[in-house]
C-alpha cells in the first residue's frame, strides 16, 4: 500500500504550508468548528483536480503544458495561455517564496536560544533547500517529503488530540455547513489556499517520474486520494487546535500555541512548531519544483530534474524568497501581479483539464465519466468566483 504512494505528498505538502495554516488558524480562533464543511469542500474539489491532473500526466507521459501546447490549436490562443501559465506560477512562486520560508523560519526559531543566530535561519534554510534539490533525484525527494508530512501531520494531530476536542461538533461542522457572521472571506480563503493551480502542473509531471505508462492509473488514484486527504486531516486538526486556544485573537500560528501552554505545557508549543517547520520547508521546496516544471514545459526543454536551466529555474524562486524574507523586502506590486495572474490561472486551468480529460484523442479509455464531469464542472464554475473574487480583492474592491 505505502509503496502506491508518491506524488500526492508532495501535492499535499504543498497545500499545507504556512498560508493554510495561517487561514485554518484564524478560522477556528474566530468560528469554532464551524467552518470545517468549507475544508472538506476544498479538499474534494482538490481530489477532483489533482486526479485529473494526474491521469492526464500517467497517461500522456507529457507536464499539463505540454499537452495544452498540443491540443491548442489557435496561435493567439495558445500563446495567451501559455503567457498566463508562466507568468502566474514562475513570478508568483518567486513572490511567494519567501513566505514559504518564513513559515519555516518561524517554527525553526523556538529551538534556537541565541537572538543573535535568528536573522540568519532565512539563509540557513535557504542553503538547505538548494543543497537538497541541487543533488536529489525523484526518488530521494519522494521519501524526504513522505517523512516530512509524516512530521507534519503527527505535530498537528497531537496538538489537536491534546485540546479534547468534542467529536459531536466536529462532525457537525463538516456535515452540516453554516456561514457565520463576517465567515464569507474566510471561507473563500480556505478554499483559495488549498486548490492551488501550481499544484496541478506540478502533479501531471511527478506521476510520469514515478509510473511509465498506464497500467499505474489505478495508482495514481489511490495516491492522490490517500495523499489529499491526509492533508485535508492535517488541516482540519489545525483548524480545531485553534478553536480551543484560549486568546481572543491570533495573529500567527505560535499565538496559538502559547495560548495552549496554560493548559498543555510547553509540549504544546513545541509540537506547533515542529509542524510548522516540516510545512514551511515542503512548500518552499514544491514551489521553485513546481515553476521549474512549467518552464521546463513551456521552452521545450528536455532534460528533466538534471537540466541545468531547470536547477537555475528553481534556483531563482528560493533566491527571490531568501533574499525577500533575509532584507525584509515587500514587493507589493509583484506580489499583486501574482495574485491577479494566478486569479486568472485557476479558471483557465480547471476548463482546461476538463476539456482535455473529456478528449478521447488523448485520455482513450481513461476520459472522464458523466459524474467526474458533473464534480469538475461544479468545481470549473466556483474557480470562476475564486479568481473573479481574488482579482477583485487586488484591485481594491473588497
Amino acid at each position: 500500500m505505502f509503496k502506491k504512494i508518491g506524488p500526492g505528498v508532495l501535492v499535499a505538502a504543498a497545500f499545507v504550508g504556512p498560508g493554510t495554516i495561517a487561514m485554518c488558524t484564524l478560522a477556528g480562533a474566530r468560528f469554532g468548528y464551524a467552518l470545517i464543511w468549507a475544508l472538506a469542500v476544498s479538499i474534494l474539489a482538490t481530489i477532483v483536480l489533482q486526479g485529473m491532473a494526474g491521469r492526464i500526466g500517467v497517461v500522456t507521459q507529457s507536464g499539463l503544458v505540454d499537452v495544452v501546447r498540443q491540443e491548442l490549436k489557435v496561435p493567439w490562443m495558445k500563446k495567451t495561455v501559455i503567457t498566463v501559465v508562466l507568468a502566474a506560477i514562475l513570478i508568483g512562486n518567486a513572490a511567494y517564496e519567501a513566505g514559504n520560508i518564513g513559515g519555516a523560519t518561524l517554527g525553526l526559531e523556538q529551538f534556537v536560544g541565541q537572538e543573535w543566530a535568528k536573522p540568519y535561519l532565512p539563509m540557513l534554510i535557504g542553503i538547505f533547500i538548494f543543497l537538497l534539490l541541487w543533488f536529489s533525484t525523484y526518488k530521494i525527494l519522494e521519501r524526504i517529503f513522505v517523512g516530512l508530512v509524516g512530521i507534519m501531520g503527527a505535530s498537528f494531530v497531537l496538538c489537536a488530540i491534546i485540546t479534547k476536542p468534542s467529536l459531536t461538533e466536529i462532525t457537525k461542522g463538516m456535515f452540516v455547513p453554516s456561514l457565520p457572521e463576517g465567515s464569507l472571506f474566510t471561507v473563500i480563503a480556505l478554499v483559495g489556499t488549498t486548490v492551488v493551480p501550481y499544484n496541478l502542473f506540478l502533479h501531471a509531471s511527478l506521476v510520469k517520474e514515478k509510473w511509465k505508462s498506464e497500467t499505474g492509473i489505478k495508482e495514481v488514484k489511490w495516491d492522490t486520494i490517500v495523499s489529499i486527504a491526509l492533508g485535508g486531516i492535517v488541516s482540519i486538526a489545525i483548524l480545531v487546535t485553534a478553536s480551543a486556544a484560549p486568546i481572543a485573537n491570533v495573529d500567527q500560528v505560535l499565538d496559538m500555541a502559547k495560548g495552549l501552554e496554560p493548559l498543555f505545557g510547553k509540549m504544546a508549543v513545541y509540537f506547533m512548531s515542529v509542524g510548522l517547520l516540516a510545512a514551511g520547508i515542503t512548500s518552499a521546496i514544491t514551489a521553485p519544483l513546481a515553476a521549474a516544471y512549467v518552464a521546463s514545459s513551456c521552452f521545450g526543454w528536455s532534460g528533466g530534474m538534471q537540466d541545468k536551466r531547470f536547477k537555475w529555474t528553481w534556483a531563482f524562486v528560493l533566491f527571490c524568497g531568501v533574499v525577500s524574507l533575509s532584507f525584509d523586502i515587500k514587493p507589493i506590486e509583484v506580489i499583486q501581479f501574482a495574485q491577479v495572474a494566478n486569479g486568472l490561472l485557476l479558471p483557465i486551468m480547471a476548463l482546461l483539464l476538463l476539456w482535455v480529460v473529456n478528449k478521447r484523442s488523448v485520455m482513450g479509455q481513461f476520459k472522464n465519466t458523466m459524474l467526474q464531469n458533473a464534480f469538475g464542472l461544479a468545481i470549473v464554475l466556483f474557480s470562476i468566483f475564486l479568481g473573479i473574487k481574488s482579482i477583485l480583492k487586488v484591485a481594491g474592491v473588497f
